[in-house]
């Protein structure tokens, strides 16, 4: 399985990448900004990711425009249905309107509010058959 891990915080991103890297090959994006471009890398290098775990609030590009951008590029490029990126979005906030703004409106595949703990993250993604 090959993950973005798209963080600000530098605890997260290494608690994340702990968790993650059982699994399959990480890489590290700061903020929106550079989860863009390292998925539009994947895409050309024909190594595209499985799965991205987002944070929502982010400087320069927050976790939803990236999301969005990260879901025009998929259909600018005929990528549809099973075979979009699982994108979990992570953050410390738990009301309604962040997880009907990542769900319906941003594409999000599934939600975690933070504290995540590898229990957490793994159920989700056993849930989305990227591992057993």
């Amino acid at each position: 399985m090959k993950t973005l891990i798209v963080e600000d915080d530098f605890i997260a991103r290494r608690l994340l990448k702990e968790i993650l890297s059982s699994v399959g090959e990480c890489d590290i994006a700061i903020d929106g900004e550079e989860a863009v471009q390292a998925f539009r890398m994947a895409l050309d290098d024909k190594k595209p990711y499985d799965l991205i775990t987002m944070d929502i609030m982010m400087p320069n590009m927050d976790g939803q425009m990236a999301l969005k951008k990260i879901r025009e590029l998929e259909k600018d490029r005929g990528i549809q249905g099973d075979r979009e990126v699982r994108v979990i979005m992570t953050t410390a906030l738990d009301d309604p309107k962040t997880v009907v703004e990542a769900y319906y409106r941003g594409g999000a595949t599934s939600y975690l509010v933070k504290p995540i703990t590898r229990k957490k993250l793994m159920d989700q993604i056993r849930e989305m058959h990227l591992t057993q």
